[in-house]
């Protein structure tokens, strides 16, 4: 039977192998969700290019078709960036997964989006040089950039935004554009580079990135600190910064988080709100920081501060933060997770999250607190029972509330999730008018609509 979804795949089929596109139904629904909560939606096809003229000639039979183009890395993100509600193609990028270049002497790597960032920094520590982005999850760099991702890094080394140098790009035309260059700055033109870092997919489909990446630090240095309150740890980390101490992590999790980590890892840290720490440096000026740290903390009243320097130990440290979020799923079967995400100004931080500590106990949820504290971005986790309306209302309800009072004090709804679907009806409420600007954009870039709709900003497409 001729069909418009079954032409649209006889065509594909003339330009790549069979292996490269697919209407399998495994496939379609490994590719109608992320990790998120949002309900799924399977696309028509998935395609598997391997190549920047491949993508091209796909979105150009799309645009061609006023067919919906949806990007995929791993399906890691947390907002349904990559769920398709008008259903179309999904371009998976997991072949595209070469490191293309390395100029070590420039401090810049070139890759194909697939690429994860753990495959990225093994390459990279054959010359001595890692990547700094670490979002726990082990995305891909082009999902990263999608979603201007960020971690537990960011408060030295910045965001997503501030590594890339470079994009390849496809537009809703079909047209290959590069929005950089190899130059450490430039005063030529718009800023493209920033425009692509968190357009989710909506205004072009990255197929190259060209990333800053970093000297393997001499000598590191990991801590963990627990304190009698939040108010406490956070006002900690404040001094530490303004001392100047040059931290690179320092995250806070608090009690009923910790009360997951030591049932999921079997630690027995002590539950109270805690700060994980890391230092890097050379070995000498390391030992003044955390000798000048142990004394800020202190003058803070923590009562408790370990410190590893053997690798195994860090790792155990970090692999404790970083798989909060599955120690919360296994402590609650059954059950889905929402992970919220806003930022403050580090000034207004222990507010939020005493404010969020107790809407969640109010509202009766399941869930911990943690956040990257030295940029002001912190998350709740809640675990909750998607089948029942009443409990969903209520993690609504919650994360209505946390956003609320998070742009009531110059913050922003997302620190590094993205808006996807889940945060477009806070959009208006953060930009006001620029939020107009943004559509006036996208309307520019993408007329007839077919990148990635439903998400980011506009509305104009139909959810079936």
């Amino acid at each position: 039977m001729n069909t418009p979804v079954n032409n649209l795949f006889n065509e594909l089929k003339k330009f790549l192998k069979d292996d490269q596109v697919t209407m399998n139904e495994t496939q379609l629904k490994q590719h109608s969700k992320d990790e998120s909560y949002h309900k799924a939606s399977s696309p028509d096809i998935v395609v598997f290019p391997d190549s920047a003229e491949e993508v091209s000639a796909i979105v150009k039979l799309a645009d061609a078709h006023n067919t919906p183009i949806i990007p995929f890395g791993l399906g890691t993100s947390l907002e349904g960036h990559v769920i398709p509600y008008d259903r179309g193609i999904t371009i998976d990028f997991s072949l595209m997964n070469k490191v293309l270049e390395v100029r070590e002497k420039d401090f810049l790597v070139k890759v194909q989006p697939g690429v994860t960032r753990s495959q990225l920094n093994k390459e990279l520590k054959k010359y001595g040089l890692f990547f700094s982005v670490d979002p726990g999850a082990d995305a891909t760099l082009g999902g990263m950039a999608a979603t201007n991702a960020s971690g537990t890094t960011s408060v030295k080394y910045g965001v997503m935004r501030d590594q890339v140098r470079d994009l390849e790009v496809v537009l809703a035309d079909g047209e290959i554009i590069h929005t950089g260059n190899l130059a450490q700055k430039s005063s030529s033109g718009y800023n493209l580079n920033s425009l692509y870092v968190g357009s989710e997919g909506t205004l072009g489909c990255i197929t190259e990135l060209t990333l800053r990446v970093y000297g393997v630090p001499e000598h590191v240095v990991a801590a963990r600190a627990s304190f009698q309150t939040i108010d406490d740890a956070v006002e900690a980390v404040v001094s530490i910064l303004q001392a100047g101490v040059p931290i690179a992590r320092v995250e806070l999790v608090d009690e009923a988080s910790i009360e997951q980590v030591n049932q999921y890892n079997e630690t027995n840290y002590k539950v109270k709100p805690t700060l994980f720490l890391e230092f890097h440096g050379n070995e000498a000026g390391l030992n003044h920081d955390v000798e000048f740290t142990k004394e800020i903390v202190s003058d803070h009243g923590c009562k408790e501060i370990h410190f590893e320097e053997d690798n195994a130990a860090r790792n155990k440290l970090w692999d404790a933060r970083h798989n909060l979020a599955y120690a919360f799923i296994h402590g609650s079967p059954g059950k889905k997770q929402m992970v919220t995400d806003v930022c403050v100004p580090i000034s207004e931080l222990a507010g939020a999250i005493e404010h969020a500590r107790k809407k969640v106990d109010e509202l009766g949820l399941d869930g911990g607190i943690l956040g990257h504290v030295g940029d002001g971005n912190y998350h709740v986790l809640l675990m909750i029972d998607t089948s029942d309306p009443e409990e969903m209302e209520r993690a609504d309800q919650f994360n209505e509330y946390i956003v609320e009072y998070a742009l009531q004090r110059g913050g922003t709804c997302t620190g590094e999730h993205g808006v996807g679907v889940g945060k477009m009806k806070y959009q208006q409420r953060e930009h006001g008018h620029a939020l107009q600007v943004m559509e006036k954009i996208k309307l520019a870039l993408d007329p007839k609509e077919i990148l990635n709709p439903h998400k980011l900003v506009h509305k104009k497409r139909r959810i079936l």
